[in-house]
């Protein structure tokens, strides 16, 4: 699902498909997005990249993030 050929980073693509999950209802309002390891898991990326999307979204205002629990849409 990444292009490794896309000039966006891919930490920027990952949250971009996040936001679309989010938008169209895929994940919804309270829902726990998935953690770093499912990210990692599902894109092929490393932690850092999975760390960066969520932070991404939280900068966006899609998620909030609780310590010990996981990042969930807001």
């Amino acid at each position: 699902m990444i292009n490794q050929r896309s000039r966006t980073p891919p930490f920027e693509q990952v949250a971009d498909i996040l936001r679309a999950r989010i938008e169209s209802g895929e994940l919804p309002k309270n829902e726990r997005i998935p953690s770093e390891a499912e990210l990692m898991a599902e894109f092929q990326i490393g932690r850092t990249t999975a760390r960066k999307a969520v932070e991404v979204l939280r900068e966006r205002g899609l998620v909030e993030t609780q310590v010990g629990r996981g990042s969930y849409v807001l």
